[in-house]
């Protein structure tokens, strides 16, 4: 509190010697213009006195960075004042510095509107065509936020005091190589913070497994986003920081020990005082209020999601918008592509790779009102911040996160279900929107894949993987293939076929059959034609990819006999 204190008392004196005239008091008759000699020192007194309690009041409850830059408005004030009040040469001085002060705002206001471009280069992506094809032995999809809350809730007996208290907002992290939500206990008022002084906690629960129950975590936390005045935790790392410029608000990360930290990213304007771009975070620990800075490359092992989702969702509009500057993404929009607004933290999603590392996933549509089709969509990582944006493949016409959810609510109209948290994988080698179903009180009900450039191809099952297992056949049956469909390793069989079954599935046919060992197989004529005239007793070759699957998808097949 001290250095807010210094620092409004050093403004405020500069404004006092701007605002009190020195020389002469405009207004006054010709001839009796100079002030008396005890007029300045109180004024300028009193200037100081008040300019402190404002500055310093504006500084602490508004937790604005403490830069020279910050100060454009104080400056455009006082030297409006002090060129009002002011009179013969000490007039024209001001009014110079009036002229300047001006200039400044001006500076300062219209950056947006000129510094689109520096934007855009800032947060350039590198561009790739699709995402790797996903392994079908993961897990694919986390439990939706939602979901996890309303269980998190319904536990929430398990927190001592509870009226005190309510549940804070929900990260997902990993830990210990589990995937996790995690939801601070919080304050639940002002009166409650007074008398309570420390939150007892958090609640941790699969991010993967929907049958998991919610666990409390006793920790106890006295800076915290619900706590007051210097014990609010974006007030203490201002406090700690009072130059940095912070984006986003603060995130509850634990580490493998189950030990909670707080983090915000940090970082600088793009020009005057608008635009960001991210550089590092401040970690600190709730308990004894310990503050760390780090830069993004020196991060802690545990923290997952150090560059912010609103920094990431800032740059994802920036890199949408701006690809021809400003005026072009409010009038011409030539190459505009818009970010959607379907993410589950600040429009972005948070998904993990098959390393484990966080991204944020985000899609992009056309700025055309009524059209769902995708423009692209991007990954970031949520440690590094480097950013990747995928085109898709340019022969097919994507299907937007927008539409894969009207496709959901269309599906379920009569059980009033809706989607929640899609996310775009390369399942098979086909781009196919995964989202989990939830009923009107939350609960999940399903999990939901559709194709993006086929929609008519869609399938839903209790579990991520289930549905996996059920959208390889619906693939095969409706003409696609399963060629590069994951990391499962290619195998060879031979043997005489049992049983054949076969349909009709558009312009194609599939083909399940029986070995005679047991092993069951899946193909379409699209991938071998002569597979129509497979029949029972026939001795085949085949080579298919070694899934977890049924039914093994069969890439090239050899029937005895026929050429």
């Amino acid at each position: 509190m001290g250095s807010i204190l210094l620092f409004a008392a050093a403004v405020s004196l500069a404004a006092a010697f701007i605002v009190v005239p020195l020389t002469g008091i405009g207004g006054g008759k010709k001839g009796n213009d100079k002030p008396a000699q005890s007029f300045i020192v109180p004024g300028i007194i009193f200037v100081f006195i008040i300019g402190t309690l404002i500055v310093a009041g504006y500084y602490y409850f508004a937790n604005l960075d403490r830069n020279i830059m910050s100060l454009w408005p104080v400056l455009l004030i006082t030297s409006a004042f002090g060129a009002l009040l002011s009179r013969g040469n000490e007039q024209k001085v001001k009014s110079l510095l009036f002229v300047g002060a001006v200039a400044f705002a001006g500076y300062v206001l219209t950056a947006p509107l000129f510094n689109a471009s520096e934007k855009y280069e800032a947060v350039a992506m590198d561009e790739q065509v699709e995402i790797e094809a996903f392994d079908e032995m993961q897990t694919p999809a986390s439990v939706p936020p939602k979901f996890a809350r309303n269980k998190m809730k319904k536990a929430f007996g398990q927190v001592p005091d509870t009226s005190y208290y309510e549940l804070g907002s929900l990260q997902v992290q990993k830990v210990e190589g589990e995937y996790v939500y995690i939801a601070p206990v919080e304050f639940s008022g002002f009166f409650k913070w007074w008398n309570g002084d420390s939150t007892p906690g958090y609640f941790t629960m699969s991010a993967t497994d929907a049958s998991a129950n919610p666990k409390f975590v006793k920790a106890e936390m006295i800076y915290t986003p619900s706590s007051y005045f210097n014990k609010n935790i974006e007030r203490h790392m201002r406090l700690e920081k009072p130059e940095a410029i912070f984006y986003g608000d603060s995130q509850l990360e634990i580490d493998d020990s189950g030990k909670p930290f707080y983090i915000r990213s940090y970082g600088e304007f793009i020009s005057a005082r608008n635009g960001f771009a991210v550089k590092g975070i401040m970690a600190v620990d709730p308990a004894t209020g310990q503050a760390e800075s780090y830069p993004l490359e020196e991060v802690p092992a545990f923290i997952d999601g150090a560059v912010s989702p609103e920094s990431v969702s800032l740059e994802n509009s920036y890199y949408g918008n701006y690809v021809h500057g400003f005026w072009n993404s409010k009038f011409g929009k030539k190459d505009v592509k818009l970010p959607s607004n379907e993410g589950t933290e600040a429009n972005v999603s948070p998904i993990f790779d098959a390393e484990g590392d966080m991204y944020y996933f985000t899609d992009f549509t056309s700025p055309k009102e009524g059209v769902d089709s995708m423009l692209g969509y991007s990954l970031t990582n949520a440690r590094t911040g480097d950013s990747t944006y995928f085109t898709g493949n340019m022969e097919d016409s994507y299907m937007d996160s927008q539409g894969n959810l009207q496709i959901i609510e269309k599906q379920f109209i009569e059980k009033e279900w809706a989607g929640e948290m899609p996310v775009l994988y390369n399942f098979y080698g086909e781009a196919s929107w995964l989202t989990p179903v939830l009923d009107s009180n939350g609960f999940l009900q399903n999990y939901f894949i559709v194709s993006a450039a086929n929609p008519e191809i869609s399938v839903f099952a209790a579990t991520p993987n289930e549905a996996l297992q059920l959208y390889k056949t619906a693939l095969q049956r409706g003409g696609s293939t399963v060629n590069g469909s994951s990391d499962a390793e290619e195998a060879t069989a031979s043997g005489a076929v049992e049983r054949v079954f076969k349909e009709k599935a558009g312009d194609f046919t599939v083909v399940s059959f029986l070995l005679e060992d047991g092993t069951n197989f899946i193909v379409s004529s699209e991938n071998v034609p002569l597979a129509i005239y497979l029949k029972e007793a026939d001795q085949v070759q085949v080579t298919y990819l070694k899934t977890a699957d049924l039914f093994l998808p069969v890439k090239e097949m050899t029937i005895e006999g026929l050429e």
